[in-house]
């Protein structure tokens, strides 16, 4: 263990509890001061869930609505679940593309050179990126309902969402550790893509998946979109929940049990 390493572990060892939630807090605060700085950096949050609702109920609502049984009221009901659960991966790669930058403008140096809990820093970002995700998702119930969307359980939404967020924070140690070990936003950008394409589209989070070859059925059978647009459906329109609940908070417990030390780790060795 390195220097720097034994150095930032004995700092955190001496903050109390009470000491990282201050500065967690402030840090929150100072990154929500930057967004109202640059309101641009809102663009994704505010015009994907429009554009990606339109499109696919435009523009698929109809075909992949009689394959349902119905038409496109059909696959509004079907496909504005999964669309939840695409906002919790599709924005969590924001955390990574934003620490990134802080590495590079030299905001990070100046970060670690405070007398602050080094986690407080990470706990920050993922805290405003699932401020940012929540944000994305009432824009994104609000263009449901202009088109169709019947909300028939209110509870079943609320635990929908909560069980996004949980998910979106288990992903987005997965973009910190991306942010920390590769050199810029761009990178940690295209990394990103070619994670969440597959996942997205190799998933019922937009279509059914028993159309699709028994290779691909297999792999969405594992990715935890599915069960998270499964299971999101399920508390929303009805359906099995249980199986599906429960792979997603597993999946979510893993992900965060094994990425969050490896984010925390790489951001104190990082020179």
């Amino acid at each position: 263990m390195s220097a720097v390493t034994v150095h930032d572990a004995e700092a955190d060892a001496r903050i109390s509890l009470r000491g990282h939630l201050r500065h967690t807090g402030a840090l929150i605060r100072r990154n929500l001061l930057w967004i109202r700085k640059d309101p641009e950096s809102m663009a994704d949050a505010l015009l994907m869930p429009v554009i990606f609702t339109l499109l696919f109920v435009f523009v698929f609502g109809g075909s992949i609505g009689q394959a349902l049984g119905g038409g496109q009221d059909r696959y509004v009901q079907y496909v504005i679940p999964g669309m939840i659960a695409m906002m919790s991966m599709t924005l969590s790669q924001g955390v990574g593309t934003g620490f990134s930058q802080d590495f590079n403008s030299g905001v990070m140096d100046r970060f670690r050179s405070l007398p602050i809990g080094r986690g407080s820093v990470l706990f920050a970002k993922i805290s405003v990126e699932l401020l940012r995700m929540l944000f994305a998702t009432a824009v994104l119930m609000i263009v449901a309902v202009a088109v169709g969307f019947e909300i028939t359980s209110w509870p079943g939404l609320l635990a929908t969402v909560a069980l996004s967020t949980a998910f979106a924070s288990s992903i987005m140690w997965v973009f910190l550790t991306l942010g920390v070990i590769l050199k810029n936003a761009q990178s940690v950008q295209a990394m990103g893509f070619l994670v969440l394409f597959p996942l997205q589209f190799g998933s019922s989070i937009f279509a059914p998946t028993t159309s699709m070859p028994g290779w691909l059925q297999a792999f969405t059978d594992y990715n935890p979109l599915s069960t998270l647009a499964d299971a999101a459906r399920g508390l929303m329109v009805g359906g099995p929940v249980a199986h599906d609940l429960g792979v997603t908070l597993g999946w979510s417990v893993a992900i965060t049990a094994v990425m969050a030390p490896v984010a925390i780790h790489k951001f104190r060795t990082k020179n």
